[in-house]
């Protein structure tokens, strides 16, 4: 693909971007896991013409973080103290870790939701801000902020790709080493990087996992429901 192909396209994204209340958009529920939400924020770039960004963010090191001094999108877990749905989620804890208010986030659409070994349930709400938008990190939480060109996950090169089976499924994982300079490096791995993948793969058709590989998604965990129902029946 073209480097003009990433620059920021409101229209394409809001056309291809599942809704979030929407029935083909792939959710699981379940006691057992965490549920949580997190913003896929897009920082469209000052020149219209380039590529835009992808806003991440170095978590600190904290012994009660599952997550801890790992690179993820702004986000956390479900309150339902304080939230009325996953966007709720989303928005709360981005303006908490970056700063910037819920007012000045705006929502293009959703993914599907995404599992992890950590049982953990994500919601990426996707979502920008402009392009000037001053960012402030909670020093509790985000060590860095680190804005990444969308063209560096889109380049196949940067993706490294670990594949296994699991019974007769063809499981890929996968992730990518950001290096910006000599001095600085970011690995982007587990949810984070196969959200961004799904995201890449959702609105530009750009499939970079292994052909007849995949990721364990929430359907599998659904099917696994629905077969332990029907087999507890007479």
């Amino acid at each position: 693909m073209d480097l003009k192909d990433f620059c920021f396209n409101r229209d394409l994204i809001l056309k291809k971007a599942l809704k979030l209340n929407s029935s083909s958009r792939l959710c699981f529920q379940d006691k057992a896991f965490t549920h949580g939400a997190v913003s896929f924020l897009i920082l469209p770039h000052k020149n219209k013409t380039k590529p835009y960004y992808l806003v991440l963010i170095k978590r600190t090191h904290r012994k009660e973080d599952k997550h801890s001094g790992e690179m993820s999108f702004p986000g956390g877990k479900f309150e339902k103290e304080k939230d009325n749905d996953y966007l709720d989620t989303a928005l709360r804890e981005t303006e908490e870790e970056l700063g910037i208010p819920r007012e000045k986030i705006k929502i293009l659409g959703a993914l599907n939701d995404h599992i992890t070994p950590k049982f953990f349930i994500i919601t990426p709400i996707i979502a920008y801000i402009n392009y000037d938008q001053p960012m402030i990190k909670q020093e509790s939480e985000v060590r860095e902020i680190v804005k990444i060109p969308i063209t560096f996950f889109a380049n196949k090169r940067n993706y490294k790709e670990r594949q296994y089976h699991l019974g007769e499924n063809k499981i890929a994982v996968g992730k990518y080493v950001y290096r910006p300079s000599n001095d600085k490096k970011y690995t982007i791995f587990g949810a984070t990087s196969h959200i961004i993948v799904s995201f890449l793969q959702r609105i530009y058709d750009l499939q970079l996992m292994k052909p007849g590989y995949r990721r364990l998604d929430c359907d599998d965990l659904n099917k696994k429901n629905e077969s332990k129902i029907n087999s507890s029946y007479p």
